[in-house]
């Protein structure tokens, strides 16, 4: 009897055993990317994810249309396909500015303000399976994910993990930079053929995961149906290790690409031309200043201080400039400054996964 008892005991330890770490081969990636998460600033925080990132699938499944629909086959990842719910994504306009210079030495830097309403920021570092690894940005607030939500508590910190397909900004291991920002109207666009969806956040880290540099980045995007987020037309700023920068923007839903090493909230593309310039904003202008001034050629320092001239203030119903970040992409990493403190910045390399 005893020696039934431990056989039934043994069997029944040996089945925890065996669900426990097919569970852990399930979700132990995310449970490792959600524990990772940690606070740098108010409104700035920073996560490691390691391991299969649901893009293949993704794409494999055609891609979506919306960021409602992204939304919910994030939270469908994550639950490993246990839980489909619906999401309903917030539709708020943001502002930014995003300027390309090359240094002394030779090598290119990209600076970036993200300014928005509201704001919580997630720095996404990202090593795919497959693919190139990243280090991107995303507002939380974006899946409105409830009043007063802070990526703390390991609920909250996995719900982030939704960040792997929405990225506002970043860079990758190949010295990649892109920005997304507003364009300037709220013409939406929307292309419907046979290709792939995606929405404007998604296709960036499609892109740095798949792409080296602006001439494969644009191949991508030629290979894909483009879909307006937050109801409004985008713009994309691309930069890589070659020096290269051009804006990329979307007219009566066909692709626009203009060499512009500057860019802010307006089109700069001939067909729409300053469409969105609004009377006052002279970041654009300040930019190319700067640029002129110094042919192109800064310092970080320098390039930190043009971009923090054009960074935004907090006023009644507007937080400002969310995060600042410049990236070194012949040496791919990235400093982030949170909420206009230039005092205290946070410097993240490509290979590296640790806080310096």
């Amino acid at each position: 009897m005893k020696k039934a008892l431990k056989i039934a005991l043994l069997s029944v330890l040996g089945l925890v055993i065996v669900a426990g770490v097919l569970m852990w081969m399930e979700f132990g990636p995310l449970v490792k990317g959600a524990n990772s998460c940690v606070k740098l600033d108010n409104g700035l925080y920073y996560m490691e994810y390691k391991g299969d990132d649901g893009f293949d699938e993704l794409m494999a499944k055609g891609g979506f249309e919306s960021a409602d629909q992204l939304a919910s086959y994030a939270i469908e990842f994550l639950s490993k396909g246990h839980y489909k719910p619906e999401v309903e994504t917030k539709k708020d306009g943001f502002g930014c500015s995003a300027l390309t210079v090359r240094t002394p030495d030779g090598d290119v830097l990209m600076g970036r303000n993200f300014d928005f309403p509201s704001a919580i920021g997630v720095i996404m570092h990202c090593i795919p399976d497959k693919g190139y690894e990243t280090i991107t940005t995303f507002n939380v607030e974006f899946y409105g994910f409830g009043e007063d939500f802070k990526p703390e508590g390991f609920k909250n910190q996995y719900m982030c993990l939704t960040g792997l397909f929405v990225a506002l900004d970043g860079i990758n291991e190949k010295g990649l930079a892109i920005a997304d920002l507003m364009a300037g109207d709220t013409i939406q666009t929307h292309q419907r053929t046979s290709k792939p969806d995606l929405t404007t956040t998604a296709a960036i880290s499609y892109m740095l995961k798949n792409a080296a540099n602006v001439d494969e980045a644009l191949k991508l995007l030629e290979g894909i149906d483009m879909h307006s987020d937050i109801g409004s037309a985008h713009h994309y700023a691309m930069a890589d290790v070659s020096g290269r920068s051009v804006v990329v923007e979307y007219v009566d839903n066909k692709m626009v690409v203009t060499e512009s090493p500057a860019v802010a909230n307006h089109y700069l593309c001939e067909q729409k031309l300053n469409v969105g310039l609004e009377e006052g904003d002279d970041r654009y202008d300040k930019l190319c200043q700067r640029f002129d001034q110094t042919h192109g050629v800064m310092s970080k320092k320098q390039l930190t201080e043009a971009i923090a001239v054009v960074s935004q203030p907090q006023r009644e119903g507007f937080l400002g400039t969310a995060w600042t970040m410049v990236m070194d992409l012949s040496h791919p990493s990235v400093t982030y400054y949170s909420r206009r403190h230039f005092s205290k910045s946070f410097h993240f390399a490509l290979g590296q996964q640790n806080v310096e």
